[in-house]
């Protein structure tokens, strides 16, 4: 073992050592996942994080190292797994099939994952396993390796070993290292990675010089032993390190909720239309629930006795008129001698209808200081209820206060509504013929293929929206195109992928809140997808009452405009709802827009209002692939005036796939297509699946960070 010399066995004895250090930074490796220069160690990203890195020290398919272009993207999927994906390149933009020397170039796209073995005590040493270049159908980089890393004091020592078929070596039997770092902001690194000793220095920009956004990292591998590099001694690399979301779950203390008991009432429920408290409009809000008790605080001299003298008729007020500077609309607000009735709907939170909910509940302790009172609260869209809140005003109080479980009763669709209602006035802030417009990125793109890294046509798309009645609105989308590469212009080989530009959709919407939370949703209009077609699509879906189990039926179909065709698909859907680990379980399947037929899997994984999704689909075609979806608009959207409201998209998605289970890894464009607008049964009703009590029960401490930062 002449190339061990005593960094391998060091390593490996320090491994009994105890533990006296402070945490070592993780950083991403040259090799894309966690490590030092090329090899790895034991440690992985962080769970809800993310790291964006390039370097310029390409392994030109296993044989030697040349000045390349490496780009990498990693995430910490759940606790101790971690995913990356790479796109490997000789160059960016040369045509891989124009002459017999560009086709000696390498332009390779691969998946590594590492796990981090749990239940060792972090002061003994940690374990992780890990894979690189996972299926697809060329795997130029696949090696299988396990390693075990140790901290001591400033320094962190790992030792493993690997295998893979590789002429250079590296990885390929026994490698060692040792990361030291004697300031937070500076560490060097020196590795043997089973073929040649290597040694870096990096130096980290901290997250307060960039408004805590995340971490700038460079790294220059400045010593290299290797024989199979053009340069030994300049290869450089640069990461930003950021958590997928601020409102991750971690970032909160887990708060359990406690069993809810509702006060007992004398009094019979009164009769409920169909228009129940959901349903309210700003001229006849307590008429739609045909009470005749029911009465305004403008005639509450007409009121019982014991509603007439009491305090809380200043209080709902005083509430009502905060709910509505909140920026929530459709507010109704009243009162019985034992509860709070609150109506609301939201338009400002738009990531998330959590936050909304935490806002509104945080409101009603703030204001309603009388004891022993309890509060209904019905969130609604369009007049369509979605969920009903119960609880205890004192209680929650004191969760807002102190931390407590709270005693909530959730139910999906419409609460009920006794006699004897008192009503601080109307329904005011009515959501109907308000423009609310949403501008956001479009993007069509290819990764990795003969003809570049990266090709993309990138457009600005602009939509409008306009609730008209209830359940009903018109929703107008334009996109013009802001730049493209070569290959995705007029008559290049991408030219059939590009951004349409003009309306790419008008089309009048109407929904339906159903018996036994069934919902159902009806386009009809204009879309645009190359091609000009007129369309009618149709969207039943099924919500269990505890919000884990969601099953949808979408039927769509198209007619040319412009001569006698017509195309359609059917697809059936199932989400599972596995709120305790924040993850999201997808199977859907049917005929699709292009002829193709088959399934499609995926799993989401939660940090907040950000996913990421790992999918397989298998249609004409396999596929297997990761999306990133992340919100582009604040926290809380701009209040909706008269004149309207103007935000970004609340979950904007992207994702890149290749092919598997063939030896030809032909670019696969549009099966298991199903076009369709911003107008869903998702987005409107069910807040991305999110809209359920397991959900809320689940992010009870979300709802109080919310009310604290927005009250």
């Amino acid at each position: 073992m002449p190339k061990f010399n005593t960094l391998f066995l060091s390593c490996a004895a320090a491994l009994s050592l105890p533990a006296v250090a402070d945490d070592i930074k993780n950083y991403q490796s040259f090799s894309g996942y966690t490590g030092l220069i090329n090899i790895p160690n034991a440690e992985v990203e962080q769970s809800g994080s993310a790291n964006v890195g390039f370097n310029n020290q390409l392994d030109l398919r296993g044989v030697k190292y040349v000045d390349g272009y490496n780009y990498i993207f990693a995430a910490g999927l759940i606790e101790g797994l971690e995913v990356s994906g790479q796109i490997a390149s000789s160059t960016m933009n040369d045509n891989m099939f124009a002459n017999a020397e560009n086709r000696k170039q390498l332009r390779d796209l691969s998946f590594n994952a590492k796990y981090q073995i749990p239940y060792i005590p972090k002061d003994w040493f940690s374990v992780a396993i890990g894979a690189k270049d996972l299926g697809g159908a060329s795997n130029k980089y696949e090696t299988y390796y396990v390693v075990a890393s140790k901290e001591l004091w400033d320094f962190r020592l790992s030792a493993g070993v690997g295998t893979n078929e590789k002429l250079t070596g590296k990885m390929d039997g026994a490698f060692a290292g040792v990361e030291w770092q004697p300031l937070e902001w500076f560490s060097l690194l020196t590795e043997y990675d089973a073929e040649a000793v290597n040694a870096a220095a990096r130096i980290t920009v901290p997250k307060k010089w960039l408004f805590d956004i995340g971490e700038l990292t460079f790294t220059s591998r400045f010593y290299s032993s290797t024989d199979f590099s053009e340069d030994k001694d300049s290869y450089w690399g640069v990461n930003f390190s950021l958590p997928l979301s601020d409102e991750a779950k971690s970032n909160y203390k887990s708060v359990k909720p406690a069993p809810y008991v509702e006060p007992i009432n004398t009094k019979p429920v009164a009769k409920i239309n169909d228009h129940g408290f959901g349903f309210f409009q700003a001229s006849m809000a307590p008429e739609l629930a045909k009470q005749p008790e029911a009465l305004t605080t403008t005639n509450v001299e007409h009121a019982p006795n014991e509603l007439a003298n009491t305090s809380l008729s200043g209080h709902v007020e005083q509430l009502k008129e905060a709910l509505i500077g909140d920026g929530f609309e459709n507010v109704v607000v009243g009162f019985t001698t034992s509860t709070v009735f609150v109506n609301f709907e939201n338009s400002v939170f738009n990531r998330n209808d959590i936050d909304a909910i935490g806002v509104v509940l945080g409101r009603i302790t703030e204001y309603v200081n009388v004891e022993n009172k309890h509060f209904s609260v019905q969130l609604a869209k369009s007049d369509l209820p979605l969920i009903a809140i119960k609880g205890s005003i004192d209680n929650y109080r004191a969760f807002i206060e102190r931390g407590n479980s709270p005693d909530l009763n959730i139910m999906q669709g419409r609460v009920s509504i006794p006699e004897g209602v008192v009503w601080a006035g109307k329904a005011e802030a009515s959501p109907y013929f308000k423009p609310r417009l949403t501008v956001n990125p479009v993007l069509s793109s290819t990764y990795a293929t003969e003809f570049g890294v990266f090709d993309y046509s990138v457009g600005v798309r602009a939509t409008l929206d306009i609730p008209l009645w209830k359940g009903a609105g018109i929703n107008v989308a334009a996109q013009t195109i802001v730049e493209e590469s070569d290959d995705f212009e007029d008559r290049k080989v991408f030219d059939n992928y590009s951004l349409d530009e003009g309306i790419v959709n008008a089309s009048l919407y109407q929904t339906f809140a159903l018996p036994y939370g069934f919902y159902n949703q009806t386009q009809i209009g204009f879309y645009k997808d190359y091609f000009d077609f007129k369309a009618i699509i149709n969207e039943t879906a099924w919500l269990s009452p505890e919000g884990r189990h969601k099953l949808s039926a979408k039927i769509a179909y198209y007619d040319f405009a412009d001569y006698r065709a017509s195309r359609e698909y059917e697809t059936l859907s199932y989400q599972y709802n596995w709120v305790e680990q924040d993850i999201t379980l997808h199977a859907s399947g049917g005929n699709y827009f292009y002829g193709d037929s088959g399934y499609k899997l995926e799993s989401r994984f939660w940090y907040g209002d950000s996913y990421v999704g790992i999918f397989y689909q298998e249609t004409d075609s396999q596929k297997v692939g990761v999306a990133i979806n992340i919100p582009l608009t604040p926290r809380k959207d701009m209040n909706v005036t008269r004149f309207g409201q103007l935000k970004g998209k609340s979950a904007w998605r992207t994702s890149v796939s290749t092919r598997v289970g063939n030896d030809i890894n032909t670019l696969i464009f549009n099966e298991g297509y199903a076009p369709t607008s911003s107008i869903t049964l998702d987005n409107t009703v069910f807040n991305k699946g999110r809209l359920n009590s397991s959900y809320i029960y689940s992010n009870l401490a979300r709802m109080k960070e919310a009310y604290e930062s927005y009250k």
